[in-house]
């Protein structure tokens, strides 16, 4: 059976020179870095070498690069320390964000007596930048904002300048979970004065279990959990040296390809969405998924015109690997909370899919996709 994936959105495939250097690694560079010996010390100057050229393409200081076992872990992370440690009072955020911000920030509420505000979203799950001033303006509380620079379920970007400049005029923090961004747009955190953002190597052809968290300079950082006092006291536990050197090469692969890789898979994604408009009548695209300007290329969220409970498992049974929302939430009968907030009751009876897209896409994986899809329902 020939095996297609199209899940990308929710981890990706390693690349072969990504699996090189972590191989190397561990048969070479096996030493704790915590360790005062000669193979603690290289270990610990391999991370720091890392550490650096992660920062280089981000335009920050390596010191401003936290590294942690992956976005979840980031975002925890820095929600915790913007109310424990920089004295924060009060949370802006969306409620289509993931779950790795939307739960933390629940549990701050319940547990710190933060004040919880959620701006308002339009139909398509853009966030209303009047409803986002007026809220930033009605308080003199320290605020911080947290908002996705790229939604994992619908693609849509966010207006990034308008955000930056409204963080700037209010003086309030604000946090992006970047984990879509990362490997897939150069990002210089000097043009855009975001205060903390997140990175899963997985999401960009890097190693499962190691990403980083950035958190401008001047801000201390209280650690989640306690122990070993690694990463100058701001994440305890042994780094994962292979993790860490696999995750620098995925990110320097990427960068170095970006503008290739991106025109490819957006012709794939365009492809893609002109084969659906072709073959099936009423087709609808979640949230701005198929406007090339307002989503990433990377995203298509599709909502088809029939009912269908078995099409996720009917297109897994024929070999082709979606999602029908974040991956996050497999097994969960819930359903995606994203599409739950901006379609309407009658929209959201309806099966969507949302297919996710790689440098390793072909346009031979699209057709057979569509040919199985017009089977399935017909």
């Amino acid at each position: 059976m020939k095996a297609i994936y199209l899940d990308n959105a929710a981890t990706t495939i390693i690349d072969s020179e990504v699996i090189s250097v972590m191989h190397n690694a561990a048969l070479e560079n096996y030493g704790n870095p915590s360790s005062t010996h000669q193979f603690g010390r290289k270990a610990k100057a391999a991370i720091e070498n890392a550490r650096k050229n992660i920062a280089r393409h981000f335009n920050v200081a390596a010191s401003e690069i936290i590294f942690t076992s992956g976005g979840t872990e980031a975002d925890n992370l820095i929600l915790h320390n913007a109310v424990l440690n920089l004295g924060v009072q009060r949370i802006i955020t969306s409620k289509i964000e993931h779950h790795a911000v939307l739960h933390t920030c629940e549990f701050l509420e319940k547990s710190q007596g933060i004040q919880l505000d959620f701006v308002q979203l339009d139909a398509q799950g853009n966030v209303d930048i009047e409803h986002l001033e007026t809220l930033l303006a009605t308080s003199d509380k320290k605020t911080l904002m947290s908002l996705m620079l790229i939604n994992n379920e619908i693609g849509n970007l966010l207006p990034l300048e308008e955000v930056c400049h409204l963080a700037k005029k209010y003086h309030a923090l604000f946090h992006s979970d970047t984990v879509q961004t990362i490997g897939h747009y150069s990002l210089d955190l000097q043009q855009f004065p975001i205060d903390f953002i997140v990175a899963s190597a997985h999401k960009f052809h890097g190693p499962n279990g190691v990403g980083f968290a950035y958190f401008k300079k001047g801000f201390g950082v209280l650690p989640l959990f306690y122990g070993g006092n690694q990463e100058k006291g701001a994440r305890s536990s042994t780094e994962n040296v292979a993790g860490i050197l696999g995750m620098e090469k995925a990110l320097s692969f990427a960068i170095q390809n970006l503008e290739k890789d991106r025109n490819q898979i957006s012709e794939i994604k365009k492809y893609f969405i002109t084969e659906l408009n072709h073959h099936f009548e009423t087709i609808h695209f979640n949230g701005f998924s198929a406007d090339e300007n307002r989503s990433t290329y990377t995203i298509l969220n599709v909502r088809f015109p029939t009912k269908n409970d078995l099409l996720l498992f009917s297109l897994d049974m024929a070999g082709i690997a979606v999602s029908g929302g974040s991956a996050c939430q497999s097994g969960s009968n819930k359903g995606s909370h994203v599409l739950k907030e901006i379609l309407k009751d009658e929209e959201a009876k309806f099966t969507s899919i949302r297919f996710s897209f790689s440098k390793y896409t072909t346009k031979e994986e699209i057709d057979f996709t569509i040919v199985k899809l017009k089977e399935l329902l017909k």
